[in-house]
């Protein structure tokens, strides 16, 4: 499927998005992405909603990103949101030169956007159908060079339900174009005996990471890049069914005090 092109559910997985101002990237963490909409640096909450409101725009229409910076860039330049420019860090007090909007922020808000979203949408589906279809195919994508453990997951085959899919969904790291195809059980058997697939989860091993912002320690699979170590969909379904269990909780616990 081409990359402008988003189905519904990936739409509507980011219409439920709020926004989070935040002056960094690592403001913003992980999870948090699944409920919230923030661009590093923009401060101004009727400027993000504006954006926000344009890349929804741009998921809705498929818009390529040449499309997309041809409507976005007039609006941040004539906010006065670009360039480079002095900024108080509201987390240390300190005043530094900041990179605002540039051709190269302006295709990270498309990029990452669109492909988180599409992650989402799509982990909707394979949900939705893997009782006919209950294995995913890790794939590379269209990249001319690729990260070395990105390469050694190339037609790794697992169930939809292996906890490994809860770290690995792609996109794992900044640019990466990784993919996954859910296949059914007769096609999985086929190329497991042809012997073109991994069917054993690897363990790559691990590393520590700390955020700088908060003084956290993450531990991140190899491969990872910090902050892509999540699954969007299946965080925001778990996050979901969390909510739900707490409803149901205190309703419980209002009707016992009631009776």
């Amino acid at each position: 499927m081409p990359e402008n092109i988003v189905p519904k559910e990936a739409l509507n997985w980011f219409k439920r998005k709020g926004i989070k101002p935040g002056f960094d990237y690592r403001d913003v963490w992980k999870e948090e992405h699944n409920n919230a909409f923030s661009v590093a640096k923009m401060l101004n909450a009727d400027l993000l909603v504006d954006v926000k409101a344009m890349v929804e725009q741009a998921i809705e229409e498929g818009q390529t990103f040449q499309q997309f910076r041809e409507i976005l860039k007039p609006l941040l330049v004539k906010s006065g949101w670009w360039g480079v420019q002095e900024m108080v860090d509201p987390t240390t007090g300190d005043s530094k030169p900041v990179q605002l909007g540039s051709e190269g922020r302006l295709k990270t808000i498309y990029k990452t956007n669109m492909r988180t979203a599409r992650a989402a949408g799509q982990w909707e589906r394979i949900e939705r159908t893997k009782r006919v279809m209950p294995y995913l195919l890790y794939q590379l994508g269209p990249s001319m060079e690729h990260r070395l453990d990105h390469v050694k997951w190339k037609d790794l085959l697992l169930s939809v339900d292996d906890s490994w899919w809860a770290s690995h969904m792609p996109p794992n790291g900044w640019g990466c174009k990784c993919w996954i195809r859910q296949v059914s059980k007769v096609e999985a058997d086929k190329l497991i005996a042809e012997g073109k697939v991994s069917t054993s989860a690897p363990n790559g091993g691990t590393k520590q990471w700390v955020n700088k912002r908060t003084g956290e320690v993450e531990v991140l699979p190899e491969g990872i890049e910090p902050g892509w170590n999540y699954n969007p969909g299946k965080s925001r379904q778990t996050a979901l069914a969390d909510d739900l269990a707490k409803k149901e909780q205190r309703m419980r616990e209002t009707l016992s005090n009631g009776s």
